[in-house]
């Protein structure tokens, strides 16, 4: 079973303050720039950039990713790695909040998620 819309609706404002305070500035966007998708249980955080040889393609970047386990309450912290996995982020694996994954990943302690 996906978010409810409840849920949902609690995601999209948490990350709209995300977004508000982490994206580039306007005239950077079409250069960098951040994006999310909610799927199911997962929050996905991505770079989007255009492609090296042809600016009109644009690709994104996984930066981060948390999904939420009903059972326990709390939401599991992925990043990914080189090998294009998402492996666990073992400082925090488990969040209480989507609010607290968002903090996670904006002071990005390890430079796991930003570099």
């Amino acid at each position: 079973m996906a978010l409810t819309e409840i849920e949902l609706k609690r995601c999209e404002k948490a990350i709209a303050a995300f977004m508000a305070n982490r994206r580039p500035p306007v005239h950077l966007r079409d250069e960098l720039d951040l994006g999310y998708r909610v799927d199911g249980h997962s929050v996905e955080i991505f770079e989007i950039r255009p492609d090296w040889k042809d600016h009109a393609i644009r690709r994104e970047s996984p930066v981060a990713k948390a999904t939420f386990v009903r059972t326990k309450g709390v939401w599991r912290v992925f990043w990914m790695r080189a090998d294009m996995k998402w492996h666990g982020y073992e400082e925090n694996s488990e969040v209480r909040s989507l609010e607290v994954f968002l903090d996670v990943v904006d002071r990005d302690d390890y430079g796991c998620f930003f570099g």
